[in-house]
């Protein structure tokens, strides 16, 4: 089971040789998309081992395409994508595996966070429940597909924001979704810099307004507002 991580990267050559290496023992191909660095992260993540491609323009969602096509090319038959802020546990690919041998067409991990302050503890209990309630893991839980679900629901768009979410809603229509007890942990600087409470009361708002019909260009001009 021929398994390629997609890591999206912008300005990250501080930390791109040590997320390359990190993930590089979980994949037979990690494929990092950079959105347009003007720093050395295209340069550190090739001397890390990485296979290095360029998306048109910056974007989550486009560099994660991008790099899903080159994998699918490549032969891959299931993919990860991973923040490069995201670090995987020790059985990431075994458990993977175990997912898609038992007839899942996809799936994520539940999530930690690195250093987190108690507000964050429970801000992760919100997080187990609404993964495991909805079946919708997002970006930061190293969300993962078959190549041939991500080919059928379509792939990652090219959208402002939420990317993540709208992928996930279109591949719970192909089949079943895996949530994987261990966790992937994550950073949780942009909570601590932002506020713990307000950065989840946002989030929640966005996503509720998502669902509501709420288009993401207009919830990306919100999330800018109140970030």
């Amino acid at each position: 089971m021929r398994l390629a991580i997609v890591m999206p990267v912008l300005e990250e050559e501080s930390t791109v040789k040590a997320a390359v290496a990190a993930a590089r023992d979980h994949c037979d191909d990690l494929i990092v998309v950079d959105g347009g660095s003007s720093d050395r992260t295209v340069e550190l993540a090739r001397q890390a081992g990485a296979i290095v491609a360029a998306a048109p323009r910056p974007g989550r969602g486009l560099q994660l395409h991008t790099g899903a096509a080159l994998a699918i090319d490549g032969g891959a038959k299931v993919l990860l994508f991973l923040h490069a802020d995201t670090r995987l546990p020790a059985s990431a690919r075994t458990e993977i595996e175990r997912a898609i041998g038992s007839d899942a067409i996809g799936g994520g991990f539940l999530v930690d966070f690195e250093a987190a302050p108690r507000l964050l503890r429970l801000g992760r209990r919100l997080v187990d429940f609404r993964t495991k309630r909805l079946r919708l893991p997002l970006g930061d839980q190293a969300q993962f597909a078959t190549a041939a679900a991500y080919a059928g629901c379509g792939g990652f768009a090219d959208l402002p924001i939420l990317e993540d979410l709208d992928f996930m809603r279109r591949l719970r229509r192909q089949g079943s979704i895996a949530i994987i007890s261990r966790r992937a942990t994550t950073s949780s600087r942009r909570f601590i810099e932002r506020g713990v409470l307000r950065t989840v009361a946002t989030n929640w708002l966005i996503w509720l307004l998502f669902a509501a019909g709420v288009k993401p260009a207009r919830l990306a001009r919100l999330y800018r507002l109140v970030r």
